[in-house]
């Protein structure tokens, strides 16, 4: 098996970022969401809400830059300059943020049609990993919930065999793309789901911990290419397949996780902090 993707997604819920390699971090990837839009009083913005948040393009580099149609692009200082600093919500967490110029929030709020603002989360600023699965003093960024995602090209495809066995020849069978589901790393060589009972898994010199397969939510049906809601797949398809109680009937209860729920891709924490991973990197379950 070899990792055939690294992706990023600096600024949540925006476009992610192919890479060639990335460094492991205590909170995920380099520059993986550690940027993130909120309301003007701190809570989260998703495509689950506003879905064209998905093509407003980001690059990294000395500086952050953002594009979206009609609005041209717009350089940003890797860190706020203006001292600023918030209690930001995400989901049932509450951080710090460092909150940028309006000048940056008055850009993005006209990009999104809602008033917003970027925020920043600072290395000082602290958000803990879920107690249950947390080994000490184990962190996350503006992610979810956990710091890294990783699928399976094999699961994607045996996704998109059913998508297109349910379709019956109607015509309405679009394979979906991988960034449906904004993995942070994507296996080739690897059996369909064979991700959902990774515990620890060495990619090159980098040893990374499973935690729990990944819920899935409303997210996955955002046209990643549009912007827009696409109809009621995958999620329907999912659960006909991959709901806890049968994707994982003997773990999902130990896990926490609803048994209802539909699970695609594993939830990691990266224990090789500093290490560097690679696109055909070799992938080793331990």
């Amino acid at each position: 098996m070899h990792i055939s993707e690294i992706n990023i997604y600096p600024i949540k819920s925006l476009k992610g970022i192919t890479l060639d390699s990335a460094i492991v971090e205590p909170r995920g990837l380099q520059y993986d969401r550690r940027w993130m839009l909120t309301t003007p009083d701190g809570m989260f913005f998703t495509q689950r809400e506003f879905p064209q948040m998905a093509t407003v393009e980001v690059g990294v580099g000395d500086d952050l830059y953002v594009t979206a149609a009609g609005f041209g692009t717009l350089e940003i200082p890797l860190e706020p300059e203006t001292g600023e600093k918030q209690q930001v919500t995400i989901w049932n967490d509450v951080c710090e943020g460092e909150v940028y110029s309006p000048v940056v929030s008055e850009w993005f709020s006209d990009v999104i049609g809602e008033p917003c603002q970027l925020v920043y989360m600072g290395d000082d600023s602290r958000r803990d990993i879920s107690e249950q699965f947390n080994e000490g003093g184990e962190v996350v960024s503006f992610a979810d919930g956990y710091p890294l995602l990783v699928i399976g090209e094999a699961s994607l495809a045996d996704l998109n065999q059913k998508l297109r066995t349910n379709a019956n020849g109607s015509g309405a069978f679009h394979p979906l793309a991988m960034n449906r589901f904004r993995p942070n790393i994507v296996v080739s060589g690897s059996d369909a789901y064979a991700e959902d009972r990774w515990d620890r898994i060495r990619v090159g010199e980098a040893i990374f911990r499973g935690t729990k397969p990944c819920a899935r939510c409303v997210m996955t049906t955002v046209d990643q290419t549009k912007g827009e809601f696409d109809g009621k797949e995958p999620l329907k398809t999912f659960a006909s397949y991959r709901m806890a109680k049968d994707a994982i009937p003997d773990r999902f209860e130990s896990l926490g996780i609803n048994p209802t729920a539909v699970l695609f891709g594993q939830n990691l924490v990266g224990e090789s902090i500093g290490a560097t991973i690679r696109v055909g990197d070799t992938v080793e379950i331990m």
